[in-house]
């Protein structure tokens, strides 16, 4: 049987939250948001304007995906 000596409670909700968790969730917060914006502006554009940055529609998610997330 195991018995417990002592019980450590935090003083507050977010004390036991570290610093590092909540700078990962803003990155991803901001990559998403950028992520969001380029589809955006990509799909408002005609089917000229986007022949002539050499893309056509069915590649917007793949663009905005690589804006975003593989671009550091």
């Amino acid at each position: 049987m195991a018995a417990v000596n002592q019980i450590a409670t935090p003083k507050s909700v977010f004390s036991f939250l570290p610093i590092a968790w909540f700078d990962g969730l803003s990155t991803k917060f901001a990559r998403y948001r950028l992520y969001r914006e380029t589809y955006n502006e990509l799909s408002e554009l005609s089917g000229r304007d986007l022949a002539d940055l050499g893309l056509n529609r069915s590649m917007i998610k793949r663009v905005a995906y690589q804006a975003a997330y593989e671009n550091n």
